[in-house]
């Protein structure tokens, strides 16, 4: 028998998640700046018992508790980053930085992991192994904070490791899983087009960069339709186009820039020199010169058969069957989680956080973007279940 009751424990933090996430919410910091939120953490899990705190970079937290019977050590983590989009919701607790928003749920995952944390510290005498709680900056901004904490030894001795990230997609109390790859690669590139600029009267004295511009991004999108493999297309997306400032004036040079999303890492390596290939010959043709520079982002998400069924098993006795949700595709987004797959087995969880009713219906990344916080107790025990299923002696 259980000596502890933690479904009693799982309602006692119920009230001190929502505080958690609604104070992160108020005060959100960019990613690579986020100290006051790692600090405010780092403060919250030094008040639990049996915990173990490091701070591998100023601006992240780790916490250990290690179980009072041996066994492997799981990792379970969150991301504590916001984004640099200006709030427009109704939120009493909307954010307090001008320009800075937890448009993306990272509040939410960031309480949904303390929660976790203070039912399981109660639970120490019952653990067979230990938990590592990984608190991530920047999991926004490539290269992003899990590569770095990774370089760090942040999965050292760890056995599998386990996320979450809420899905305005989906209605609150359904759970995502797609088994193997679950998102892309994210790569940006940024194009200088270098030409001879001159009075817009006289066009033919001039090398217009704009013009050239204007057939690269064509061109470009030629390459997914006509030069890739179809069941392998990538998503390649020019975002920004920048030229000129007079009505009159034809610029010396125009950049371009834009994002490469891709579920095949072949893919992923041929579509760089296929982009070269286009860009010189139409550079070529007008007599300008380019340049080319890429920033590589992260590599696909791939979850494990291992960690899948584990997901499963605790989604079908935590929330029951029905709330699964097999994923057919993998989705376009990036996701730095996928460093620590690169490392050891994981599975990261799309769990629903839509409601109509409330107005939670805004996508990620939207100003207006808001969650139903009944998603907060679902993540909680999705991450509770988790350890229940790995180090705890069920008989």
């Amino acid at each position: 028998m259980m000596t502890l009751c933690f479904e009693s424990l799982l309602q006692d933090v119920k009230p001190k998640v929502i505080a958690w996430r609604r104070h992160i919410h108020a005060h959100p910091e960019l990613s690579f700046q986020e100290q006051a939120t790692a600090d405010y953490i780092a403060n919250e899990l030094a008040t639990f018992e049996h915990l173990e705190l490091r701070r591998l970079t100023p601006n992240s937290v780790v916490a250990e508790l290690r179980g009072a019977h041996p066994g492997p050590t799981y990792a379970l983590r969150a991301d504590i980053d916001a984004l640099p989009i200006q709030e427009e919701t109704d939120e009493p607790f909307c954010s307090t930085v001008p320009g800075v928003m937890h448009a993306c749920g990272h509040d939410a995952h960031s309480a949904m992991l303390l929660g976790a944390a203070w039912v399981l510290s109660q639970c120490q005498s019952e653990l067979h192994g230990s938990v590592r709680f990984i608190f991530q900056h920047a999991e926004e901004l490539p290269p992003g904070g899990a590569q770095e904490l990774v370089n760090l030894g942040v999965l050292d001795g760890v056995s599998q490791i386990f996320g979450l990230h809420v899905m305005p997609n989906y209605p609150t109390g359904e759970v995502g899983l797609k088994e193997g790859v679950f998102c892309a690669s994210s790569d940006n590139f940024d194009i200088v087009i270098h030409g001879k600029g001159g009075h817009g009267s006289m066009p033919q004295l001039c090398i217009d960069p704009v013009v050239i511009g204007a057939e690269m991004v064509m061109a470009l999108q030629t390459l997914v339709s006509r030069r890739l493999d179809p069941l392998r297309v990538p998503v390649l997306t020019v975002a920004t186009f920048q030229g000129g400032e007079s009505y009159n004036v034809i610029p010396e040079r125009a950049r371009l820039a834009g994002t490469l999303r891709t579920h095949d890492s072949g893919v992923r390596q041929q579509v760089p020199a296929l982009m070269e290939q286009t860009i010189a010959g139409i550079a070529s043709s007008y007599g300008a010169k380019h340049e080319i520079r890429w920033t590589p982002g992260y590599v696909n998400g791939d979850n494990h058969p291992d960690a899948c069924a584990v997901a499963r098993q605790v989604i079908a006795n935590t929330l029951g069957q029905e709330a699964l949700r097999e994923i057919e595709h993998p989705l376009f987004g990036g996701e730095d989680f996928s460093s620590y797959q690169q490392v050891v087995p994981g599975c990261f969880l799309f769990i629903g956080s839509g409601n109509e009713a409330i107005g939670a219906t805004y996508n990620v990344h939207h100003p207006r973007f808001k969650l139903d916080e009944e998603v907060l107790q679902i993540g909680v025990k999705l991450h509770v279940g988790f350890i229940r299923h790995l180090l705890i002696n069920q008989d």
